[in-house]
Order: structure tokens, then sequence, then C-alpha cells
């Protein structure tokens, strides 16, 4: 089951991929809950996430890696961390960033309107991307994906792992939700790092939709490809318990009102204490991963009714 010419074995099960470095580590479920910090404003959400990536900079020497957020929920960092590379007032912490993506579309080309690379250089801007260590996205045009990933996992790897996950939280059927794009019952398991699974049309039709609403320039060809993509990469559970910390924002509840419902399940879901019955729960409802995190931050906003 390893992949060729890797220290990652390979998981395929119903067109699912997942990747993993040690399947022999032994999982121990600690539950450290989720305290959501509600803050009056998306500029204000934006401004504490920054203020985490301040805190982790002063904290440690050398290199900051990152896994940047895709849509909604992160633009606000995004835009303020895109003025500040208009100056010079930030330029020492930019140059120790190793920034990277943590789930995409595919196949698709990397320089379609609808791939987050492009919402990034959009709101992020030029000067952001001169003044970082790098910037390293999941590839998504190429014949070969898993090799691909196993590249980027191995570049991430070889830095140190995340010293900051940002990540979402999204909305599923039945009040479940996803995280980076870890989807209900698709088999993620605590070991595995990230993965490749199957799209459907729904997941399609809402990253559009929601592309658009941000303010996307999408070209009838940038549409059509995206609508061909087959597949998610996505970082997995592994990623997220490895990160050294947690930071997530909840921001769209007015346009995606699921999310009060789905976010309340994974503030007050009971975890079973049966091991077995536990990573049941999570396989179904992906969006608790994040209680098992023991240095996590949720910024929301009042719409979520908490």
């Amino acid at each position: 089951m390893n992949t060729t010419n890797s220290k990652f074995t390979r998981y395929e099960d119903n067109g699912k991929v997942w990747l993993s470095e040690d399947s022999d580590q032994s999982f121990q479920l600690t539950d450290y809950g989720v305290k959501p910090t509600v803050l009056a404003t998306e500029a204000e959400v934006g401004q504490a996430m920054l203020d985490e990536l301040y805190t982790t900079a002063a904290a440690k020497d050398g290199d900051i890696n990152i896994a940047l957020l895709g849509g909604r929920g992160a633009q606000q960092l995004h835009r303020l961390l895109g003025e500040l590379a208009k100056t010079n007032e930030a330029d020492e912490l930019l140059a120790r960033l190793n920034v990277f993506t943590q789930d995409a579309l595919a196949p698709m080309a990397m320089g379609n309107g609808l791939s987050f690379v492009r919402d990034f250089e959009r709101i992020l801007g030029d000067a952001f991307f001169k003044k970082i260590k790098s910037f390293t996205p999941m590839r998504t045009d190429t014949p070969d994906l898993e090799s691909a990933l196993v590249d980027y996992l191995t570049k991430l790897e070889e830095l140190g792992g995340l010293d900051i996950f940002f990540i979402g939280h999204g909305p599923e059927e039945n009040a479940a939700s996803h995280l980076a794009y870890i989807k209900p019952f698709s088999g993620a398991q605590y070991h595995h790092v990230a993965g490749i699974i199957p799209i459907s049309s729904s997941i399609l039709e809402h990253h559009i939709s929601k592309f658009k609403a941000g303010g996307s320039t999408v070209s009838e060809a940038d549409e059509k490809e995206c609508r061909s993509a087959a597949s998610i990469l996505t970082l997995g559970p592994a990623a997220i318990l490895q990160a050294k910390k947690i930071v997530q924002s909840v921001v769209d509840a007015d346009s995606a009102p699921a999310k009060v419902k789905t976010y309340a399940n994974v503030l007050n879901t009971t975890f079973s204490a049966d091991t077995d019955e536990a990573l049941e729960q999570l396989n179904a409802n992906p969006g608790l991963w994040i209680r098992l995190h023991p240095n996590t931050k949720s910024f929301v906003l009042p719409n979520l009714g908490l």
C-alpha cells in the first residue's frame, strides 16, 4: 500500500485516496471542546486572526508555516496582510512566512479564476507574494495528482509542519460539517494527513456561486472547466491535529444560515465513550475534529446566535 518512492502510506476506498505517514500510531481521543470568541464585525475577526499570527511570530524564531483559509472566512485577514505588504511595516514577518493552501478542486488549470490560488492573489496582492519566503499550493494541473500531493506534503514536513492552520467551517447535510474539504463519510481517519476524494455537482455549484458572490472575475471557460472537476484535494485530520495552533473563523452565517445549526452541533455534540463509536461520529461530522486540538481559537460573529 506504500506509494512509490514515498514515505507516505496510501489507503484507497470507493475512489477515495488518503495518505498517511504512520498508521501504527495509537489514537487517544481527548475532547478539548471549542470555546468560541464572539466578535462584533468581520473586520474584528480579521484583526484577531492577524494578532494570532503576530503571537506565533513572537513566540518562535525562524520560519512560520501557515495554511491559508479560502473563501469568505479569511478575506479580512488577507486584506490586512495585503495592505501591510504595501508598506515596510511587516516585512520581517512576511519574510518568515511559508504559505500553503489547504484544499483545491482538480483537475483545474492553476490560472482558473475559480481556483483558491487566484482568489488569494486577488485579495493578498502581488506585494504579499513577493515578500513572503515561499508559497506552496496544491497542484491541480497535473495528470498525477497523487504524486504532486506527496511532493506538497514532503515540503510541508521538511519545513516542520504547520504553525497555524487557519481553518473554516462548512455546512453539510444532517447538521454535519466539513473542515478543509474533509467531507462526511469520506473515511478520513486520525492518521490521514491528506486525501483525494470524489466531488459532487452540488459542491461545484456552491463553489462557483461563492466565488461569484465574493467578487471573483469568472470567465465562461473557467466555469466550464470548474464544472468538469472530478476531485477534491484536502489536508486531513492528521494535519489538523499536528498543527501547533488552529485558528478558525466563521463569519458568513447571514449568507450560509445552515452554519447556525452545524456550528452549534460541533459545540454541543457529546462524544461516545467508546472509541470506535467516537471515530464514527468524526466520520459522520468532520467538523468535530477541531475539538481534539488543545490549542484552538474560534472567532465568530453574533449571527451564529451564540
